[in-house]
């Protein structure tokens, strides 16, 4: 394992970091408005990447409920032991609820496709979109109804606003091409092709910039527990439960790799949104990422 991590830190680790430093260095430069660019990859890029990838994949069903089924109860277990261990160090409501979201919201759009594609190859591209979609689904549901739990909110419609998610829109056709085979009409696939060809470099150059925005990193003792919890704890216990769940190959690979990525930074639009410990959380993601450098090399060393 150790004499891989010089290759997988080169080949796999340094290229998706060097599209997000150029967004860090480029985008206050040329002025780049964060926002913007990420509400494109939100509503163009992200949806049109996950209906090519899907439509063209042929994971059959049952393999992509089992895949579904273990992402859901690993990241629900991630967000359970985060808030039992912030209650057990009597954490205030707010801080406690920022542990679960950070705990289970990791970047696996920016990061997650990129490094699993980089390391795996093109067939695990299918599998990682798949946890993709389905830990987006279940960590905005969490995030946002833990955030609005904790002021007062109603939970059920902010749950229920998740299904608006572009991505998760587009699954349900996808699948269902996939599923019967149709064949699109070339304008549409080559269109679709492209947009969704350029989300990951897009979606890592955003990153970039938003971080270059993000000038908070106070690296408490919480800040670095939780960032120990993303990145080591979570990968843990997805390895731990890819078994149970008869998951191999690719697909377990995927899925842990998946599950050791940084807190996400729409964790921290979500805490300021609805102000819950946002100086905490906007630490505790830059830092997760920083520290990702080195645990991201052996984790993807060791699948």
């Amino acid at each position: 394992m150790l004499s891989q991590l010089p290759s997988v830190f080169l080949d796999v680790v340094a290229p998706v970091f060097a599209i997000v430093a150029l967004g860090w260095a480029l985008g206050p430069r040329l002025g780049l408005d964060p926002k913007t660019l990420s509400r494109a990859a939100y509503y163009v890029f992200v949806p049109a990447f996950t209906f090519d990838v899907i439509s063209r994949s042929r994971v059959p069903l049952a393999s992509a409920g089992r895949m579904a089924a273990y992402a859901v109860a690993t990241h629900l277990a991630f967000g359970a032991i985060a808030f039992l261990l912030a209650r057990a160090l009597r954490r205030p409501r707010d801080v406690s609820a920022a542990w679960v979201m950070l705990s289970v919201f990791g970047n696996v759009g920016n990061f997650g496709l990129a490094l699993v594609t980089f390391r795996l190859g093109d067939a695990a591209l299918a599998p990682a979109t798949i946890y993709f979609i389905v830990i987006l689904i279940t960590s905005f549901a969490v995030c946002v109804g833990v955030a609005s739990w904790t002021r007062g909110g109603s939970v059920p419609a902010a749950v229920v606003s998740v299904f608006g998610t572009p991505a998760l829109v587009v699954a349900v056709p996808a699948v269902l091409v996939s599923a019967t085979r149709v064949e699109l009409p070339l304008l549409v696939t080559r269109t679709v092709g492209l947009l969704g060809g350029a989300m990951i470099p897009m979606m890592l150059f955003v990153l970039g910039v938003q971080l270059a925005m993000t000038k908070a990193l106070r690296p408490t003792a919480d800040v670095v527990v939780v960032a120990a919890l993303r990145l080591v704890g979570a990968p843990a216990l997805a390895w731990v439960l890819a078994a149970p769940f008869g998951l191999a190959g690719v697909e377990r690979a995927a899925g842990i790799l998946q599950a050791g990525m940084p807190a996400a930074i729409l964790v921290a639009i979500i805490a300021t949104e609805y102000d819950v410990a946002p100086g905490f959380v906007t630490s505790a993601v830059l830092f997760s990422t920083l520290l990702s450098l080195p645990t991201l090399t052996v984790l993807l060393a060791l699948v």
